[in-house]
């Protein structure tokens, strides 16, 4: 399962935290719930890192807030680069789906993939 998460699983969760970015700011603790809540399982170890690449990337703007804090709250906003790139990748994920569908017919055998 860590092979999958690690190859395959860890795009998913960059667009959900786009997806999620694109609407509100988003901060480490509640993505981890957030990701949580869609059956992921992130240590704060493994997610810790994904946000400062995504900023390094452009897809992401941090700002951090030291007031009343005994850490600094870094909150990730989805810049309009990063809102491009979810659009795109949600399109070339809806492009896999049609095409691993089931098709009557395809190939002779009526079950498609």
């Amino acid at each position: 399962m860590k092979a999958i998460q690690r190859e395959i699983l860890f795009s998913f969760w960059k667009m959900y935290i786009l997806h999620d970015a694109a609407a509100e700011p988003v901060v480490g603790q509640w993505l981890l719930r957030e990701l949580r809540h869609h059956g992921y399982q992130l240590s704060p170890g493994t997610r810790h890192p994904i946000l400062p690449r995504m900023a390094r990337l452009g897809w992401l703007r941090s700002e951090t807030d030291t007031a009343g804090w005994a850490k600094a709250k870094h909150s990730f906003y989805a810049t309009e680069s990063g809102k491009e790139v979810l659009v795109s990748a949600l399109n070339q994920l809806q492009e896999l789906r049609t095409e691993t569908q089931p098709q009557p017919g395809k190939n002779g055998t009526g079950k498609g993939v």
